[in-house]
């Protein structure tokens, strides 16, 4: 593995924690980190295992592994949850909000829930809400693999332009789209309906895929630039907008990114961004000391699991707030215990599922990839 991508993991997972908590209202952007460094590291895999394998065993292996990684975690949970919510049904705890995610469970199972969560009958849970993410990771695993390898690698600088290109063009056309009321069973917010869908990421994917093979110049320049730009044009799009700036914390860009169409332009500056950091980390050693720090490499590690566990865990640690514990007291309480809860869960699930899992992969698809690129 490269040193400090476990680190960006780490700092992925965190920033989504963060948002989640209600700290940092710019921590979704944890999620589009995460596909940015998804493009990046598959795409390097997929190229030298084009180079190495027929077709049948390309796919076979790069499929078989990715099964191994994502799939016993991924279903582990859906089926814990599938019995810890009919439980509950059964003892009459909030059996609305556990129903929901009986309800919404088989679309998670079915890799779909991105396209359910972008209409009207979705509701939103702290069971399964940050799943659409999981799927989208899921359909970008399945369509980009066939492009990669129908590619010839001369073109594949192009192909990373193009959709970089077409994640903005798409999600202009998917807004002209909305606006004409052909779909009404789209969410009515555009921004919301647009934000779960796969090809409103595909920028960010394409953007992780051109780093791996390109440079990016003047990078640190460009990082420190951006890191002050980025929030002068959000909040200047706010306040045009809406006549306020909104939470600071959110740096201008709130989730989904509703006003001043952002949810047209905003994710490809975020996802620029984060690509020159990934670049810089990953080519240039930035931060290698913190990236690299035990803590944050473990974190990183196990961080698949921290995000599948974090979320429902922060909606049953919460329930401490039943229990008469002081208001002044309860949100940094519960983060508290939340997040260790989420460290102890994620852990045990990484020994006892993902580690033996993984362990299997060169067993059964056995690739030798080089070694920075070991660990997908």
């Amino acid at each position: 593995m490269i040193p400090g991508l476990d680190g960006l993991r780490a700092t992925a997972f965190l920033l989504v924690f963060a948002f989640h908590m209600d700290y940092l209202r710019v921590g979704w952007t944890g999620v589009s980190l995460f596909f940015v460094l998804s493009g990046f590291l598959i795409t390097g895999i997929l190229l030298e295992m084009k180079k190495r394998f027929a077709p049948k065993d390309f796919f076979i292996k790069f499929y078989g592994r990715r099964c191994l990684r994502i799939f016993p975690v991924y279903y582990f949970y859906l089926l814990l949850m599938t019995g810890v919510t009919a439980w509950l049904i059964t003892r009459a705890y909030q059996p609305e909000l556990m129903q929901v995610f009986q309800d919404q469970v088989g679309y998670a199972a079915l890799y779909v829930y991105n396209f359910f969560f972008a209409t009207t009958a979705f509701r939103d849970n702290s069971f399964l809400a940050h799943f659409w993410s999981l799927s989208v990771e899921e359909q970008f695993y399945i369509y980009w693999p066939l492009l990669i390898f129908l590619t010839p690698e001369k073109y594949v600088k192009a192909l990373c332009l193009a959709f970089i290109f077409l994640g903005p063009v798409f999600r202009i056309v998917f807004y002209l789209f909305h606006s004409s009321g052909a779909a009404p069973f789209l969410a009515v917010s555009p921004g919301v309906a647009v934000y779960p869908l796969p090809f409103s990421h595909v920028d960010a994917f394409a953007l992780g895929a051109f780093i791996s093979r390109h440079p990016i110049r003047w990078a640190r320049l460009q990082f420190f630039a951006l890191a002050g730009l980025i929030p002068a044009i959000g909040f200047t799009a706010q306040y045009l907008a809406t006549g306020y700036v909104g939470s600071l914390s959110a740096f201008g860009f709130p989730m989904f990114l509703t006003h001043g169409y952002q949810f047209l332009w905003g994710y490809s500056v975020l996802n620029y961004f984060f690509a020159v950091l990934i670049y810089g980390v990953a080519r240039e050693g930035w931060a290698r000391a913190i990236l690299e720090w035990a803590p944050m490499r473990y974190l990183g590690r196990i961080s698949y699991g921290l995000y599948v566990y974090h979320y429902p865990l922060i909606w049953f640690v919460g329930r401490i707030g039943d229990l008469g514990v002081n208001p002044s007291y309860l949100k940094p309480l519960t983060a508290l215990l939340a997040f260790c809860a989420s460290l102890a869960m994620a852990s045990a699930s990484y020994f006892l599922l993902e580690r033996p899992a993984l362990n299997l992969k060169d067993r059964f698809f056995r690739v030798a990839a080089p070694k920075e690129q070991r660990g997908y």
